[in-house]
């Protein structure tokens, strides 16, 4: 089957087949005479495998170990629950911080001042020193203010 043949069975764009066989997640197909590549059923196989995958949120990483896994049936089951308990511990992490992160935008959204004008937002004072504030101690960019910085340089390359 074609590129385009595979992308639609898989509900996959083209672009992100070939990025998968870039970065050695899919095998590269065989090429016809035509110079077309030319996928097989174990294309599809492997390609909805690392699609469920990604549906799980799991990284090229853990998904290069399942696969060498299921490609090698010799080892242990085990390795792959260790994988996944680790992946588990990692969502439990990620959903630990975003229920924080939820409670920061609570806190934030309840310093508006109703009718104020933006020179004036509590808001957007809080977000501003928040994000100086978080710069000067971690040095590294929270979500916040990452988007702080964006905004700044907008706003300041539109007044230049």
């Amino acid at each position: 089957m074609k590129i385009g043949e595979l992308s639609q069975l898989a509900g996959c764009p083209v672009e992100t087949i070939r990025y998968y066989e870039k970065e050695g997640l899919l095998p590269l197909p065989f090429r016809a005479q035509n110079n077309y590549r030319a996928y097989t059923e174990a294309h599809l196989e492997r390609l909805q495998f690392i699609r469920n995958c990604r549906s799980l949120d799991m990284s090229h990483e853990e998904i290069r170990a399942l696969l060498n896994w299921r490609d090698n049936p010799a080892f242990h089951c085990s390795e792959v629950n260790d994988l996944i308990d680790d992946h588990i511990q990692h969502v439990s992490t990620r959903i630990q911080a975003l229920m924080a992160l939820e409670q920061q935008l609570k806190a934030l959204r309840q310093r508006c001042i109703p009718g104020a004008e933006t020179d004036h937002c509590e808001i957007l004072d809080q977000l501003n020193t928040a994000a100086i504030s978080h710069q000067n101690h971690s040095g590294a960019d929270s979500h916040v203010s990452t988007v702080m910085h964006s905004a700044r340089n907008h706003k300041e390359s539109k007044g230049s």
